[in-house]
């Protein structure tokens, strides 16, 4: 059975928890505390050096770590991820923007309010958050009132990539009622088959 190291309230682990209900794959969800530094055991760190969650464990003992990269691993072959080549380069181009462009400014100020408490000495870097995170909801605010997922018609890991930070943006300061492109995205995906939500 697959194993997946991680922290569901972490956007990156509930990524791989979503889609592996989507697509109704049976796995042991072993918890991590990233904040009693669990991530860096002996032990966890000879399945992941670089400290971080998920990971993915096989039967075998090798392991997948990088939250996206499980994504495409787990999504090959089903309706998640295209086939066609360009349809596929355009899942991984949201990808890319959301380690880039939104999960530095949306993610991180979460983490500081919602994990750290929102100390002191990290209020400055919270606020200086606020104005990339808007431009990237309004990146994707723009291409969601073109087509109802962010790759086109179809609901693919593009949107569980982005939907896992979005989703809960507000914890990190961002009022998401100007976006309601975004808003009715949420509403797609919330109503699919088998969907999961974070606090479960």
């Amino acid at each position: 059975m697959l194993k997946v190291y991680g922290d569901i309230q972490s956007g990156n682990c509930y990524k791989v928890k979503l889609l592996m209900c989507l697509l109704n794959i049976e796995h042991q969800w072993i918890v991590v505390d990233i904040l009693a530094g669990e991530t860096h055991s002996e032990d966890f760190k000879k399945m992941n050096p670089n400290t971080r969650i998920p990971v993915l464990e096989f039967d075998d003992g090798s392991v997948l770590c990088e939250s996206n990269a499980i994504l495409n691993y787990l999504a090959e072959n089903t309706r998640f991820l295209p086939v066609d080549s360009y349809q596929r380069a355009l899942v991984l181009q949201w990808q890319f923007f959301e380690q880039y462009s939104h999960e530095p400014y949306i993610a991180t100020a979460r983490y500081i309010n919602k994990y750290l408490g929102l100390p002191e000495e990290r209020v400055a870097e919270y606020h200086s958050k606020q104005e990339g995170g808007h431009k990237a909801l309004l990146v994707m605010e723009d291409q969601l009132s073109q087509s109802p997922f962010l790759a086109g018609e179809n609901m693919t890991i593009a949107d569980i990539s982005l939907y896992a930070y979005t989703h809960v943006a507000h914890e990190g300061g961002f009022d998401l009622s100007r976006y309601q492109a975004i808003q009715d995205w949420f509403t797609r995906i919330e109503s699919q088959p088998d969907y999961l939500a974070m606090n479960t």
